[in-house]
């Protein structure tokens, strides 16, 4: 196929007035003809700079130049020696900030689509039967990871291969984490994708031990002082929800947006035949304007509901993806921004009716870099909705730090670890993703938990205090 070097190759998309309505998967991915068309794109850098942009280091333009020369086995291979999770970082990885914003290409052009030709070879692979990692010689150690999310099956992936026993202790009956309660089934496919990369982490020797609950079932320091374990991981996440304290907050139909999604992607309620279904009414009403935002609204939305997205700042500060707030709004969803909600309204039975919100203006930057959002005197009015769903971020869970001796925590609750390995205020206990920065992305929870899974092994092998 003619390619226009300075432009990438479209890629199929179901068409939004049909997804707007089903589950199914809303990016189809490149077929073999054109994922060659767009690794010809790759100018082969000698220093690529993509690489620097990537969290765990994959070799972007080694694996390109084997899709060029339609070697995908090969291509496999490479990608294997970096990410465990590559069918899942090529669908939900914000590759514009990351290797694709570092992209030569893009300098004079549209980057080349490395999160799209990543998702290509692992849907290969997959649908090949390849499996390119290879776990390591047994070195007779042990090591516990806390939490089957993206860096938990990271890290034990990465120490697998270098020969260790690894256990992963899961708190959900279902391993995946965010991967299979956060992202909805039209972003990431859990019986087509997320099963199969799990289950390719436990053929690397990997055990999973689901339905535990570390620091109420087991403690690290009997992992550790009891069990035989030489390490422990803390891949824990961030799952504990954000409020906004406001009154009304706690009726009937107002959902964190982490309930509102676990109930629908792990729990299945979307389906007609769920045991817990989950009713948004005519018009749902999302506050916040992140990734997990998007999502919710987009589920909502395939509910049935009417979808409104309030956010306190202007379209250029939301902090979702561009692709995602493209689909969004391709799909019918409703932005209204600059606006802030300051009560939520109930009838009789406590049930939601409606939110009093508040009009905002921009003013300047705060902390955070972004312009400050001010209250505009006078501007309250009322929408009318069914449901509220609280997408405001969230933090960590402190059960593991509260019952693990001499492991410390901020002011936030998070775990503190060196960023360079995961090296935590306990010997012998590293952590990262969720649990050590607070909710952030998925690539960003791999590349810590591949950092200790360096950490851990530089620490069992004595080549670091």
């Amino acid at each position: 196929m003619a390619v226009d070097v300075l432009k990438r190759v479209p890629v199929r998309e179901q068409d939004p007035k049909v997804r707007a309505a089903n589950f199914k998967e809303v990016c189809l991915g490149y077929n073999d003809e054109e994922a060659k068309a767009e690794a010809s794109r790759c100018l082969n850098c000698k220093n690529p700079q993509c690489v620097k942009g990537c969290p765990v280091a994959i070799h972007i333009n080694e694996f390109i130049h084997e899709i060029q020369q339609g070697n995908i086995e090969r291509a496999a291979d490479i990608i294997a020696l970096s990410s465990s999770l590559p069918a899942v970082c090529g669908r939900v990885c914000p590759q514009e900030t990351q290797c694709e914003g570092k992209c030569i290409r893009g300098f004079k052009g549209e980057p080349v689509a490395i999160g799209k030709l990543e998702r290509y070879v692992a849907d290969w692979a997959r649908e090949h039967g390849y499996f390119a990692a290879k776990a390591g010689k047994p070195n007779g150690k042990k090591v516990a990871v806390i939490g089957a999310g993206p860096s938990g099956l990271t890290c034990a992936g990465d120490l697998a291969k270098l020969g260790y026993e690894v256990t992963i202790f899961e708190a959900l009956h279902e391993p995946g984490g965010v991967l299979i309660y956060g992202i909805p089934e039209f972003r990431l496919p859990k019986d087509a994708v997320v099963i199969p990369e799990i289950e390719n982490v436990k053929k690397l020797g990997v055990k999973i031990d689901t339905n535990v609950i570390v620091g109420r079932s087991i403690t690290v320091d009997e992992l550790l002082n009891e069990e035989g374990f030489d390490a422990v991981f803390l891949g824990t996440g961030a799952g504990l929800p954000k409020f906004m304290n406001i009154p009304g907050e706690t009726a009937n139909g107002v959902y964190s947006a982490n309930e509102f999604l676990t109930r629908n992607n792990l729990m299945k309620a979307f389906r007609t035949d769920s045991d817990t279904p989950i009713k948004c009414g005519k018009k749902a009403v999302i506050v916040g304007g992140g990734n997990v935002a998007m999502d919710a609204a987009r589920t909502a939305l395939r509910l049935g509901a009417e979808v409104h997205v309030v956010y306190r700042r202007s379209e250029a500060e939301l902090p979702a993806r561009v692709e995602e707030v493209h689909h969004a709004k391709e799909e019918g969803i409703i932005f209204d921004l600059l606006q802030n909600p300051v009560e939520i309204l109930t009838d009789e039975n406590d049930w939601v009716k409606g939110v009093k919100i508040q009009k905002m203006e921009l003013g300047e930057p705060d902390a955070s870099g972004r312009r400050r959002p001010i209250p505009i005197e006078g501007s309250e009015y009322v929408l009318d909705c069914d449901c509220v769903i609280m997408s405001l971020g969230t933090s960590p869970n402190p059960l593991i730090t509260s019952t693990t001796e001499g492991l410390e925590a901020n002011n936030r609750g998070c775990i503190i670890a060196k960023e360079e390995n995961g090296e935590t205020t306990k010997q012998g206990v590293y952590a990262g993703g969720d649990a050590v920065t607070g909710a952030a992305t998925v690539i960003l929870a791999m590349g810590a938990g591949k950092a200790a899974a360096k950490g851990i092994d530089e620490y069992l092998n004595g080549r670091k205090e």
